[in-house]
């Protein structure tokens, strides 16, 4: 992993993003009722609670569960003139531009894109604009398919990795994050690690920057989460992009960081939080089976937690199993929200 700041010439402040729902910002609206998406300025600062968890009649692929996704970098708004949600990748371009005024942005994340899809289709177009950093995350979204293999996708991100660097950029990679506290998501933990390690031996041999998710530990707590329980909630957009800024070499202490601070990775958000590590009640811990299995846990809390969850199977994993027996994806006919590079103007502290 790369231990060298990115410090680009005016001629290389460029940074463009490709991925799936993650890196496309699905779910996060804060900011951006009112005004253009990245170059809104109002409610940005605000650290409290989770964040607004977008429509939840607009869910995305369960593509983030695995590992990063598309739709996260890429976000969509309805009404938001040239916007969309406003997820990590907008807010770590507005750090940037903060730092390095002039600064162009370009996100090609489209939400449900498969790993295949992302370094046969993305993966060109940003290497055609030879920006000085891109940021690729995917692979969650086969990581959620049967039968998917870690060497395989390893391999397809290494392939997409080389053509970036090739072109003169500096790569930014992230980890999947851990799903220990979340029901049937949690079944995929293992092929996620192996994922992830396979990742930090990308990095390491290819000196990318790597931001690890399952190292953040509030992300194990469903409070990080928008309802559908696969979509980030602003505020962890927010704690994403500060940690990317940091592991890009960049300060986000103090007034930036907000609440989190340094720690932007490990404290829970929300008042209601649950510790570092810890899964909410209404995530059901790896031995929630029955009530007797919830330590600590009334029964009453415990059968409102099944009952969440028997929702969240009826919303959100029903549609989704049909979307895969019918062979659509939510991504289909989306385009990405900000297809070339762009100043940012005026820089969004997130």
């Amino acid at each position: 992993m790369s231990e060298n700041p990115f410090q680009p010439s005016p001629a290389e402040a460029s940074f463009v993003a490709i991925g799936d729902s993650f890196t496309e910002g699905l779910n996060d609206t804060e900011g951006l009722n009112d005004t253009e998406g990245l170059n809104d300025t109002e409610g940005l600062n605000d650290t409290g609670g989770s964040g607004a968890a977008g429509n939840p009649g607009v869910a995305g692929d369960l593509g983030a569960a695995g590992g990063p996704g598309a739709a996260s970098a890429a976000g969509l708004v309805t009404g938001v003139p040239g916007g969309g949600y406003r997820g990590w990748a907008d807010r770590l371009a507005g750090l940037l531009a903060a730092e390095y005024p002039g600064l162009r942005y370009a996100n090609l994340a489209v939400r449900g894109k498969l790993l295949r899809q992302i370094v046969a289709d993305q993966v060109p177009a940003a290497a055609a604009m030879a920006p000085g950093l891109v940021s690729i995350a995917g692979g969650g979204n086969d990581i959620l398919r049967p039968g998917a293999d870690p060497d395989t996708l390893a391999g397809l991100l290494d392939a997409g990795v080389a053509r970036l660097q090739a072109a003169g950029s500096r790569v930014l990679m992230f980890t999947g994050f851990d799903p220990v506290g979340f029901p049937v998501l949690r079944l995929l933990r293992g092929r996620i690690a192996a994922y992830n390690m396979h990742l930090r031996a990308i990095a390491d041999a290819r000196d990318c920057y790597l931001v690890d998710l399952w190292s953040m530990r509030f992300l194990r707590d469903t409070s990080a989460w928008s309802p559908d329980r696969i979509h980030l909630s602003a505020e962890s957009h927010r704690r994403v992009a500060l940690r990317a800024a940091a592991v890009l070499g960049m300060p986000v202490t103090g007034a930036r960081a907000g609440a989190g601070g340094t720690d932007a990775g490990t404290v829970p958000i929300g008042p209601g939080a649950a510790s570092p590590g810890a899964a909410s009640p209404g995530a059901a811990s790896p031995g929630a089976a029955s009530p007797g299995a919830v330590s600590g846990t009334s029964r009453a809390a415990w059968l409102a937690a099944r009952r969440e969850d028997a929702r969240w199977a009826k919303e959100y994993l029903a549609p989704w199993i049909s979307r895969r027996l019918h062979g659509t994806s939510s991504g289909d006919g989306l385009s990405a929200k900000r297809p070339v590079l762009e100043v940012v103007t005026p820089p969004v502290v997130t």
